[in-house]
């Protein structure tokens, strides 16, 4: 049996090497062999990171009964979602529409020209919780399959009919501040007053609707826009969603007050809300925020880049095959590593108690308030952290996802630059650095790399928009053109492939994969765990045209905001960025041009200043006087030989500033600042 995993550049794809199973990667070939062998395939997709993946591969795929089984009745075909997020998008909706769920591992069995017929997620090795056993269900579709072929294959081409003509509404209306008020309101509405964020359990960080409401506040001053997100952001950071030793957040919590989280730590997850606490320390001051802001960074750099100086997707929920083990404590525990006094007090300081808040008498670590004594807290985490490391520790999938990078090198940027921590901001470069090194060539994009390699995935919308966001928000904070150049490029092909006159695809007109084609031409707009493609195409596309003038990409930046009037005022958090955006469409965008002799404490100052300004989306642009290539810039120059900042809004300028407290009045720059 050829072990074709062997070579994979994923790391989901490689703990599957050493299967029975004889997994195929998703390729023209698996699909050739289904048909030869006139089989289904049998597609399972997950990730790294997944908790019940790894139950399922350990329950079944690494059972020789069962893989012989599979081997015997189908083509089996290994898919990494983070690397194939079309066959992902496709598949999914199709589980979804034939089960009314979805989730992962996803189970779904195929035509051999790719057409599912049948779709699941997780099935258990025996019958139980009213499931069948997997290998129940693999012979249930063998046999269908051989005996019933005709009524199986037309129902999933049903499914599949109506999966391609699917297509949420688009009026083609500009959303204006009525809709962007009757969003908040919903938020308003739908927040839990008590514990933060918004609905039950299991609770989501809702990052990008955090970032909506700050613009908003920003925007309209709205007292209960920013108290909604504050009481969230200090709900989280106090729970045992976030890792108050190393820094960080969980994937989500299983329970509605953040006390127990999934234990999975996800680059995407941490780069928006690191990018959400900067902005809030900006508007508040908070020092929560603060601290919040620089340990997830921390975390970021400390267990998530790679050697190559960008950074790895994720880290497991599991250590030693139990979720959560290396982050959970007893009260024992704590006084082994700390003494009886000292362990007692950080077992009333992090809510560690006998019966425990986890699994066998075990605690998540919670930071109700902040401690009675900093510098003590200080040496006891710094113990226990220690002490941690000595733990197995969860495995890492080292990926480089491009799109996930962007919002890494965004956030770090910024929080670098408000925080006054130059070397996040030199981290961001560092990524940036690799994501146009090795996944950038000729103006498209590899979706993944490992070990400074890029894989053979093409990137999908969400890469170009999130990697054209990070370098923007990179040139904003360096005044360095070649990022803003990179920019260009990519957002020139997001026009060229990925809009047509049906509006914005998730996949290019000319990699998009033919049997997902035959399905449907992957394009979800609505906002989910991260930006959909066309939300961060919108914000990416919108700030290049404030920085260049150019109308065509403003006016594809309008095209892709189309659906806020009709789903985000009433649905905000399934467009949460595309609503944030919106804050910055209604605002102009704000447009910053400081200029100034590098190096010059004014020039520093008014730089500064402009990055501190909450104004929805502004965009900065800093250089020489008389420099050239960055349109924002042009004709602008000192003022009575001093640097100078000046600062305009739809098509409209105030006159040039040249002190940081006449620039902070026109950029309204708040407490944080």
């Amino acid at each position: 049996m050829a072990n074709r995993l062997a070579d994979a550049t994923s790391p989901y794809l490689l703990q599957h090497a050493g299967n029975p199973v004889d997994w195929w990667q998703w390729s023209d070939a698996a699909f050739d062999e289904a048909s030869r062998r006139d089989v289904p395939v049998l597609l399972s997709v997950g990730y790294a990171a997944c908790h019940w993946c790894h139950v399922m591969a350990h329950e079944s795929f690494e059972d020789d009964a069962t893989a012989r089984l599979m081997n015997d009745l189908f083509v089996n075909v290994k898919v990494d979602r983070e690397e194939r997020p079309d066959v992902d998008a496709v598949y999914m909706e199709a589980t979804q529409a034939m089960t009314g769920q979805g989730g992962w591992p996803m189970t779904v069995f195929c035509t051999p020209d790719g057409q599912p017929f049948y779709c699941g997620t997780y099935f258990p090795s025996g019958p139980r919780h009213g499931m069948p056993a997997f290998t129940q269900v693999l012979q249930a579709v063998s046999a269908a399959w051989h005996d019933r072929r005709d009524e199986a294959v037309n129902a999933g081409a049903e499914v599949a009919r109506a999966l391609g003509g699917r297509r949420l509404p688009d009026g083609g209306e500009l959303p204006g501040p009525e809709h962007l008020d009757a969003a908040v309101q919903v938020l308003a509405e739908q927040h839990d007053a008590r514990n933060g964020g918004f609905g039950g359990a299991p609770k989501f960080p809702p990052s990008m609707s955090l970032e909506h409401l700050l613009r908003h506040h920003a925007r309209t001053g709205s007292s209960d826009a920013l108290a909604v997100a504050d009481h969230t952001c200090e709900a989280m950071a106090r729970g045992g969603m976030y890792d108050q030793l190393g820094g960080g957040f969980a994937r989500y919590s299983v329970d509605a007050q953040w006390v127990v989280p999934h234990f999975e730590k996800m680059l995407y997850d941490n780069a928006l809300l690191l990018r959400v606490y900067a902005h809030l320390w900006r508007v508040t001051g908070s020092s929560l925020a603060r601290r919040v802001a620089l340990d997830t960074a921390g975390w970021v750099l400390r267990d998530l880049r790679t050697p190559e100086g960008a950074f790895a997707s994720a880290l497991d929920a599991d250590s030693e095959g139990v979720e959560g083990r290396y982050y959970v404590w007893t009260p024992s525990q704590l006084a082994e590593v700390l003494g009886p006094e000292d362990g007692r007090w950080a077992a009333a300081t992090t809510s560690v108690t006998e019966q425990g808040t986890f699994e066998h008498g075990s605690s998540v670590l919670q930071m109700p308030a902040d401690p009675d004594d900093a510098e003590r807290w200080d040496a006891v985490r710094a113990r226990l952290l220690t002490a941690r490391e000595e733990r197995v520790p969860p495995a890492r999938d080292d990926k480089v996802v491009a799109a996930w990078n962007g919002l890494a090198v965004a956030a770090l940027a910024e929080t670098g630059a408000l925080l006054e921590r130059p070397d996040l901001v030199d981290a961001a470069v560092g990524a940036a650095e690799v994501l146009a090194r090795v996944h950038l060539a000729d103006g498209r994009l590899r979706r993944t790399s490992r070990g400074g390699v890029a894989g053979d995935n093409a990137g999908v919308l969400e890469d170009y928009g999130d990697v054209a966001e990070g370098l923007l928000a990179l040139y904003g904070v360096t005044g360095d053109t070649r990022w803003l150049v990179r920019a260009g490029e990519l957002l020139d092909t997001v026009l060229a492939h990925f809009v047509d006159e049906d509006g914005f695809h998730d996949t290019a007109d000319d990699t998009t994969d033919s049997r997902l084609g035959g399905i449907r031409r992957p394009h979800d707009p609505t906002d989910n765990a991260t930006p959909s493609g066309q939300s961060a195409a919108a914000g990416a596309l919108l700030s290049y045209a404030a920085l260049t003038g150019s109308s065509r990409h403003r006016e594809a930046a309008e095209r892709a905001l189309t659906l806020v009037p009709s789903v985000g005022a009433a649905h905000p958090r399934a467009l949460g960025w595309g609503l944030a955006v919106a804050e910055a469409l209604v605002t102009g965008p704000l447009e910053v041009a400081v200029v100034g002799p590098s190096g010059d404490p004014a020039t520093t100052a008014l730089h500064a200043t402009a990055l501190r300004g909450t104004s929805p989306g502004s965009v900065v642009a800093l250089g020489e006087p008389g420099a050239g290539g960055v349109p924002l810039l042009e004709g602008r120059g000192l003022v009575g030989g001093r640097p100078a900042a000046y600062v305009c809004r739809g098509f409209t300028c105030d006159m040039p500033v040249t002190t940081a407290e006449e620039l902070a009045r026109l950029v309204n720059v708040h407490a944080g600042g």
